[in-house]
């Protein structure tokens, strides 16, 4: 192209079709979901310049990926760094682990909303399986064969990788250590450039064009498509694209009118590592999970006295340890997580009346007053906002 970028106007024509996406909305009519459908939009082409311009496969750098703020059905206990890499070049990771309840790591390409083609996951690392240092400094290579003489930790790099993303998963929110990590590349690449029209001229129209749009394109369509089969309070395993390794997914389309709860119940598996329950907005957004209680963990949970899990699902608080606020959405996706588990037990869900919620719990589930409930959503918040989530 010459070195001469279009108008202003034509790259904000680029957006224009986004607001097609409306009919893939649960209530395609709700002038609420609309507003919320356009800050998702904004939301997008937030998170997606760090994506397009923050770094380059030649001169990687961790860009802020899921977290809360970029909502867009990120695992409350997660945050996720990104960075683009090559798969014939050669990357140095090094830090330190931290004390997160998991530190993974995995590649692949057509990372969600950057590509029109489906996303490929290729492998997938835990760097507790590295030779930590005792201050839990960490070093590895990847690279698509071991470099001659390295001695030292290395993970293969697959020859079609475009990126590297890294999980940081707490249970104790605010009690457990972030990770710190830095990664660079090793073998010889120019200094990092300014950058020219032509980069950046591809760039937004990739970004306006593109990414914005087939993000929520592509989760609306997900969870419009589960409620059109009719998953609707009733819950199914799902791989999720095999994203995680040993993790197992159970999902399901929840609808709680304001009279009404969901009581979410299921036995536990006697090993469990790690495990968890989201809500999701109506469109494929977390709901705020810093100060409601929108999801739980197996640290963050009360274990019946029977050793079963049950959670209520109400606009109302009902007086429960583990009441999971849908903060307002009628309907929404229901996400859980088996990690490292010993068994994949499927939960239930049952409708009852809001008022005779006590009537289908055990007998002496405790009663959560309104200080208790405030202590609570105190520590979460506080927990919340300790962690590195940017």
């Amino acid at each position: 192209m010459s070195e001469r970028l279009a108008p202003w106007s034509e790259y904000v024509e680029l957006l224009k079709p986004a607001g097609e996406l409306r009919s893939l909305l649960l209530d395609p009519d709700s002038e609420q979901l609309r507003a919320e459908l356009y800050r998702q939009l904004l939301m997008n082409l937030s998170s997606g310049y760090f994506l397009y311009f923050q770094s380059s496969p030649e001169h990687p750098d961790w860009a802020p990926f899921l977290n809360s703020v970029f909502v867009l059905q990120p695992n409350p206990d997660d945050t996720y760094l990104l960075a683009p890499v090559r798969g014939d070049g050669i990357y140095r990771i090094s830090g330190t682990r931290g004390t997160v309840k998991l530190l993974t790591f995995s590649t692949g390409r057509n990372m969600m909303g950057m590509s029109a083609e489906p996303g490929r996951n290729f492998d997938y690392f835990d760097a507790d399986d590295l030779a930590l240092g005792a201050d839990g400094t960490l070093e590895v290579i990847l690279s698509a064969e071991r470099p001659t003489g390295h001695k030292g930790d290395w993970w293969p790099l697959h020859r079609e990788a475009e990126f590297i993303l890294v999980r940081q998963r707490s249970y104790d929110w605010g009690g457990e250590q972030d990770a710190r990590l830095a990664i660079e590349r090793l073998d010889p690449q120019p200094p990092k450039p300014r950058q020219s029209i032509e980069t950046i001229d591809r760039q937004m129209r990739a970004l306006l064009a593109g990414f914005a749009a087939q993000l929520s394109r592509q989760w609306l369509t997900y969870q419009k498509s589960a409620r059109d089969r009719g998953l609707v309070n009733r819950l199914e395993f799902t791989t999720m694209g095999n994203a995680v390794g040993g993790q197992y997914y159970w999902q399901g389309i929840f609808d709680v009118a304001p009279d009404e709860a969901l009581i979410l119940e299921t036995e536990l598996p006697e090993t469990r590592p790690y495990w968890n329950v989201q809500l999701n907005d109506e469109l494929w957004n977390a709901l705020e999970f810093i100060y409601r209680q929108s999801s739980l963990n197996g640290h963050q949970a009360r274990v019946d006295s029977d050793g079963r899990f049950r959670a209520v699902i109400a606009h109302v608080d009902p007086g429960v340890a583990n009441w999971l606020d849908p903060v307002g959405s009628r309907q929404g996706m229901l996400i859980g997580r088996w990690y490292g588990c010993s068994s994949t037990p499927l939960p239930t869900l049952t409708r009852v009346r809001l008022a005779e919620v006590r009537r289908h719990l055990p007998a002496d589930t405790p009663t959560v007053t309104a200080a208790g409930r405030e202590a609570q959503l105190r520590a979460r918040r506080l927990g919340a906002q300790l962690r590195r989530r940017w």
